[in-house]
């Protein structure tokens, strides 16, 4: 391997990869996973979006999943460098008053044309009305996996609730999920939000954990790269009925064995296991007004 695909992939990424057979074919799309910056597409994506997820640290210094919305225009591509979010986490957030000079992994999601940008940097500001990023690297994904939606905005406030294991409402909403948004974070090489999705049911619940299939992608394994060099993590998931959020933060791994064994659903090997460490739920952030799933959602292997 060359030494260039070395330096666009860290060792998490490049063990995942020879693990599932597929180092020549993450090889070919090395480059998305150098440094790169935000394209004038890519501003012009992202001034018009009102979603945005964000992963880094709390105050305490455990990761967290955190949605931050606004109006369009809130967020502001100063440069091919420079992301300005107009908009900070709330009161009751986890990652309220998340602190300067940290990694944070965002990504962006129009689920009502199924696009999504990633965005990876270090948090260089955070003001009491906005936060500004530094963008390392920028690049579009597929649309795989995402549930078509229109949503609204339009919530009624309640606050937010934390604990340290999953409530008999939390299992529920996140046995009848189709989507949810992942944490991780390499401390030597950046943090990650990635999108998940699949077929209500697609994640499993087992007392105090959680399970899902890794479905075949583009090859690269951010996300199961960065859990392979260290496993702290975060979930967000949202109930798109009525609007709240659940967020888990905890550890996890990748259990990789027989290709379509049970809850292996993308016929890949690969299982991921998150052990629930702390739980925010109950505030309410978006809900969807239209729905239309994703047509080619794997079939559920029980």
């Amino acid at each position: 391997m060359s030494h260039a695909i070395q330096r666009a992939f860290h060792s998490g990424e490049l063990a995942v990869q020879r693990e599932a057979g597929v180092e020549r074919q993450a090889a070919r799309l090395s480059r998305m996973a150098e440094p790169a910056g935000l394209s004038a597409g890519m501003a012009g994506f992202l001034a018009e979006r009102t979603f945005l997820v964000l992963a880094g640290r709390a105050v305490d210094g455990r990761l967290w999943t955190s949605p931050v919305t606004g109006p369009p225009g809130f967020l502001e591509t100063r440069s091919a460098t420079t992301l300005a979010i107009h908009r900070v986490l709330p009161e009751g957030d986890p990652l309220h008053g998340l602190p300067a000079g940290q990694l944070l992994g965002m990504t962006s999601v129009e689920f009502a044309t199924r696009r999504r940008v990633r965005i990876n940097g270090t948090l260089s500001t955070a003001a009491k009305d906005h936060l500004i990023v530094e963008v390392e690297q920028a690049y579009g994904n597929c649309p795989q996996y995402i549930q078509q939606r229109a949503l609204t905005h339009d919530v009624e406030p309640a606050p937010a609730e934390e604990r340290a294991e999953l409530s008999a409402d939390d299992t529920q909403l996140i046995q009848e999920a189709d989507t949810f948004f992942l944490g991780t974070v390499n401390p030597a090489h950046g943090a990650d939000a990635s999108h998940r999705g699949g077929a209500p049911g697609f994640v499993r619940v087992e007392g105090n954990a959680v399970r899902w299939p890794d479905y075949p992608g583009n090859n690269l394994f951010n996300s199961l790269g960065n859990i392979a060099a260290n496993p702290e993590a975060a979930l967000l998931f949202f109930d798109f009925a009525t609007g709240r959020i659940l967020q888990v933060s905890g550890t996890a791994e990748t259990a990789w064995g027989e290709a379509g064994r049970s809850g292996d659903d993308g016929y890949t090997g690969r299982i991921v296991r998150f052990a629930v460490q702390r739980v925010v739920g109950g505030r309410p952030v978006a809900r969807q007004v239209a729905h239309t799933p994703y047509p080619r959602n794997p079939q559920l292997i029980k």
